[in-house]
């Protein structure tokens, strides 16, 4: 009977594993040339609407206008399956050198990356890559 129970608990508990997991992506941003002590990750999650919840934290990443040049901002940009890029948003350090940044997307990405602009609007990036994942 103790057995059974066993591995009913272990079935149950690989099943979540499995469902958190398919579920949501945590990818790490490749050690940048541009701003070496910069770090973070993105995590990518389905929503209720079967939309994709997109996540950046990063640390360590100097103010834009330290940059050399300096510019104003750092716009976030996501490639989709489809392979467009798009413009997803500014992201603003803080004092602490930190940075978060969220939105919701109907298209799944499969790669996400950070430039420094001049303009927080621009529709397509500047060679000043500054983070960027991998394809995932």
């Amino acid at each position: 009977m103790k057995n059974n129970h066993f591995f009913k608990t272990i079935f149950i508990a690989c099943i979540a594993t499995m469902v958190i997991a398919s579920c949501s992506h945590k990818i790490t941003f490749l050690t940048s040339s541009v701003a070496p002590a910069a770090r973070g990750y993105i995590t990518v999650n389905d929503d209720k609407n079967k939309n994709y919840v997109i996540k950046v934290e990063l640390m360590y990443l100097a103010e834009a206008n330290r940059m050399n040049p300096p510019k104003k901002t750092y716009v976030v940009w996501m490639v989709s399956n489809n392979n467009a890029t798009q413009n997803i948003g500014q992201i603003k350090t803080t004092s602490n050198l930190k940075a978060s940044f969220e939105t919701v997307s109907s298209t799944k990405p499969t790669k996400v990356f950070i430039t420094a602009e001049d303009d927080a609007s621009i529709q397509y990036p500047t060679t000043a890559v500054v983070l960027s994942t991998d394809n995932f």
